[in-house]
């Protein structure tokens, strides 16, 4: 039922979007509209919450519980497992939004600075930071946590609707549960349809710039095509071969052109920068994640802010199930800081190195890399690495890791849409898989038709909305369950103490 109603609604969209984009594109900005001006707040209250709940959890009590039985070890070695849940995490957002953000922010920055200042720069990797930091890596953390937990401790089905078994009880099997596994699939496809539309544009840029390819929607679809087919014949060889070599892959490759630039580039003025952002980033934290304009009414904070949180709220599903997935056998206060400050870390040396050098290449080699970023926001990293030795072989290598990063993510995101929609089983048929792999590239499509980057923008946050509402039912769930086991292992302490003092009793009567 769930997989027959899903694929319904999303065929309708796509019916939609292929026969009127303009009516699909005004529809979408009307509803994302509403949805900034009505839900903004919920949006950053969410995602604040969902951070402070995540660090009481692991250095709670909780902590010592593992995502298992008591002797269960971990699946994957600690360098796969990371490799495995940054590709699926964020891997083609942070290439393609490395160098363009720092720059656009630069131009355009927050808290009404003039831009193109000393202090617009500042603010501009602060904010970097704070979209890619903590927060994000807080929302994949609670789902996937609640995943695991309930399929490996608990021995519940892996789908989002059993995380909620404390609450609602056998009313899962019902309406309730099939509704929220459909809103989490919609949720996951247009998350990922985004990411697959920012891949695609990039991809593009850059054989724009390489190869002189026209930067047309009719290349793009083509570009889609060939990945589609490249992350199909990917999702068939199965979770331990094709994603889990690609995601080790690609976690060498970001690091040998992260390494490069760091090197080849302002090493000393990266590191500087690194330092004082991070110390701005901790600083100003709560303000940041508190940040609306009602007297000022300005847009700043829906275009970037509201967009990410919902942006990783709508890829959560997939992420978290993924994460959940590759988990078993971690504690609960080893798998939250695990994800949370692994990749947090990673993402503020990501930043520190590609937009710290665009900004230095700006502010004082007066290069004007944020002209032709804001002229054209996929080429921000190509016309930068340009400007470093090798560039012309830097940028190809770059372009390599984008379609990686690409097929990882669709590859992933196939595997999870088949587990959602085929009653949790883990392994889900190549058909199930092939389906969706087709259709997700078919809204990846219909939104770059429809709308390009702001469409797909537009629609990630007005599909997360539903969702972002789940995962906040879904942490009282959890703890529901949490404390329920803590008790029950106390009073389990008790009986056992009773029965030891009761034997010590009878050996003294003797």
């Amino acid at each position: 039922m769930v997989f027959y109603i899903s694929i319904a609604i999303i065929l309708l969209f796509v019916i939609w979007g292929v026969a009127y984009p303009e009516v699909l594109a005004s529809t979408a900005n009307e509803a994302f509209n509403f949805t900034i001006e009505k839900f903004g707040w919920f949006y950053l209250i969410a995602t604040l919450g969902f951070l402070i709940f995540s660090l009481y959890l692991a250095f709670s009590r909780y902590g010592k519980i593992r995502l298992g039985s008591n002797d269960d070890e971990p699946e994957y070695s600690n360098l796969s497992w990371f490799a495995m849940l940054f590709s699926a995490g964020m891997g083609i957002g942070l290439v393609f939004w490395g160098v363009a953000e720092p720059l656009s922010h630069y131009l355009t920055p927050p808290e009404g600075a003039t831009g193109g200042t000393p202090r617009s720069a500042q603010l501009a990797m602060r904010y970097s930071f704070f979209h890619w930091g903590l927060h994000p890596w807080a929302i994949y953390t609670i789902i996937s946590l609640a995943l695991a937990y309930f399929k490996f401790r608990k021995g519940y089905k892996g789908l989002i609707s059993w995380t909620f078994t404390p609450l609602l009880g056998d009313k899962v099997n019902g309406p309730i549960g099939k509704i929220i596994d459909i809103l989490a699939i919609i949720a996951t496809v247009f998350g990922v349809a985004t990411s697959l539309g920012l891949g695609t544009l990039q991809i593009n840029g850059g054989l724009n710039i390489l190869t002189g390819t026209p930067n047309t929607i009719w290349v793009q679809l083509i570009i889609i095509a060939i990945v589609t087919v490249l992350y199909m014949i990917s999702a068939t060889t199965g979770l331990d071969k094709g994603i889990k070599i690609l995601s080790n892959f690609n976690i060498i490759l970001a690091l040998a052109l992260l390494l490069f630039v760091l090197f080849a580039g302002p090493t000393s003025f990266i590191f500087d920068t690194f330092t004082v952002t991070l110390g701005g980033y901790l600083q100003d934290l709560v303000e940041m994640s508190l940040r609306l304009t009602p007297f000022t009414q300005g847009d700043w904070v829906g275009s970037w802010t509201l967009f990410y949180w919902a942006w990783w709220i709508a890829w959560a599903p997939f992420v978290g199930t993924f994460i959940a997935r590759v988990s078993k056998g971690r504690t609960i206060r080893e798998f939250i800081l695990g994800v949370l400050l692994i990749p947090s870390a990673f993402s503020f040396v990501w930043f520190s190195v590609f937009g710290g050098t665009a900004l230095k290449f700006e502010i004082f080699d007066k290069f004007k890399l944020a002209a032709a970023a804001q002229e054209d926001v996929t080429s921000a990293l190509f016309v930068t690495l340009n400007h470093l030795p090798l560039g012309l072989i830097i940028m190809g290598l770059a372009t390599l890791l984008i379609i990686t990063f690409f097929i990882t993510s669709a590859d992933s995101a196939t595997f999870v849409l088949g587990m959602f929609s085929s009653n949790g089983d883990l392994n889900p048929s190549t058909r199930v898989k092939i389906i969706w792999g087709i259709l997700q590239s078919a809204i990846a499509i219909v939104l770059l038709f429809s709308g390009g980057l702001q469409g797909l923008q537009k629609a990630s946050i007005v599909a997360a909305l539903p969702f972002a509402i789940i995962m906040v039912f879904m942490c009282f769930s959890l703890l529901k369950s949490l404390k329920t086991e803590i008790k029950e292992e106390q009073k389990k302490e008790r009986e056992r103490l009773k029965i030891i003092d009761l034997i010590l009793s009878k050996k003294g009567q003797y």
